[in-house]
């Protein structure tokens, strides 16, 4: 799934993403270190996996959207 980098803090390694309907979903360190990144800049595509219900996905995993 691709959604676009809303927030992002350094110190944490936490933040959330906004998907393409405009819906915000928070991500945790474990997730952001899963994708192997360093920094994430909000603005940036990224491609994440979720699970659990659709009402209240978990990110598992972000990572950059590569083509």
């Amino acid at each position: 799934m691709q959604a676009t980098a809303y927030t992002y803090d350094a110190a944490t390694r936490t933040g959330s993403v906004l998907l393409d309907d405009g819906t915000p979903i928070p991500f945790d360190a474990a997730a952001f270190d899963a994708g192997g990144l360093r920094l994430l800049r909000p603005g940036q595509r990224v491609r994440i996996e979720v699970e659990g219900p659709k009402d209240s996905p978990r990110i598992t995993l972000v990572t950059l959207q590569t083509l």
